[in-house]
């Protein structure tokens, strides 16, 4: 089979095509003949040098990707060889052939191409576990969003609206900001116009929010402790700034926050396949149902990952980036 190479050099030039021999399903995995693959910034860190696959994962770069069952391992009674599925993979998306665990993998929603199914696996999987699982989201509470415009940010959109919560995004334009309200956030602030901190404070007329998920950390740490309400919950998914600052811990005794984090990547099949059941029972029927959506910014030929990364590095993109592996 053909995948993308990322060369020793870690940068987008030295990403190619190469070939390799195509996986075979073991107990409990299928084998999923690659249609598109989702692109997405844990890929950049891989090639980067900056985050390396767990032991036992496929060295070969993506996270999710949608097409069709090709094979099924020993024990897989779920899925059927030519079944429409799209999968959070440990490794090896950039590929034509992409072994996961057959719990990680969800049918296609109804009147859905496989090229917006390969935006959804990394992303929803990512959001509900730190949303709902951690950050205990539920109606009625208020939502700060970093990087709003980014795939994670989109979902954490339509995931905060799903549950009935009010959402707050930050983001770097004013096009983006657009985007994100016309995409359903209830406010968009961009932080190049300003200290998002006081803008928050004003459009909640000094009460804060009770989640912030942030992917951004640095000097937005401290200000995202002192905008949660009491009992609220700072939830860290990425450092896009830093994971080191002069921190100020007496607002979170006072109000009695709670600060976590988490990736997703190390998690056990077991905890993975819990979230897929998860998403399958409360999130899925809403995308068939057209209650919820996502947006695809661009596809790129297989061959083009290199642009597909520069593209994500650019952080000019509006939601997300696949790559299309089969013609």
């Amino acid at each position: 089979m053909q995948y993308v190479s990322y060369g020793n050099e870690g940068t987008p030039e030295s990403m190619s095509l190469a070939e390799c021999a195509a996986p075979v399903a073991g107990p409990g995995e299928i084998l999923i003949e690659v249609h598109y693959a989702g692109v997405n910034r844990p890929d950049v860190a891989q090639r980067s040098g900056r985050y390396p696959p767990p032991p036992g994962a496929s060295p070969i770069l993506g996270l999710e990707v949608a097409g069709r069952v090709a094979a099924l391992g020993e024990g897989v009674a779920e899925w059927q060889i030519g079944d429409p599925v799209a999968a959070l993979a440990p490794g090896g998306g950039y590929a034509e052939y992409c072994l996961v665990p057959s719990g990680h993998a969800l049918p296609v929603p109804a009147g859905m191409s496989l090229a917006d199914a390969a935006c959804l696996p990394e992303t929803w999987f990512t959001v509900w576990a730190n949303l709902i699982d951690i950050g205990r989201l539920k109606a009625g509470e208020r939502l700060l969003v970093h990087g709003g415009s980014s795939g994670i940010g989109l979902t954490a959109i339509q995931l905060a609206r799903h549950v009935g919560a009010e959402v707050i995004v930050t983001v770097g334009s004013e096009e983006k900001a657009k985007f994100c309200r016309e995409f359903g956030a209830d406010h968009a602030i961009n932080y190049k116009d300003g200290d998002f901190a006081e803008k928050v404070k004003e459009l909640t007329r000094g009460e804060g929010v009770d989640v912030v998920l942030d992917m951004v950390g640095g000097d937005y740490l401290q200000k995202d402790v002192r905008l949660l309400r009491r009992d609220g919950r700072l939830v860290l998914i990425a450092f896009l700034e830093g994971s080191k600052c002069a921190f100020d811990f007496l607002p979170v005794m006072i109000k009695r926050l709670t600060i976590t984090g988490s990736t997703m990547r190390p998690r056990s099949v077991a905890e993975k396949t819990a979230i897929r059941d998860s998403l399958a029972r409360n999130v899925w029927p809403a995308f068939s149902s057209g209650k919820l959506k996502n947006h695809l910014f661009a596809t790129f030929p297989f061959g083009e990952a290199a642009e597909a990364h520069r593209l994500m590095e650019s952080s000019r993109h509006i939601g997300k980036i696949v790559l299309q592996v089969k013609r």
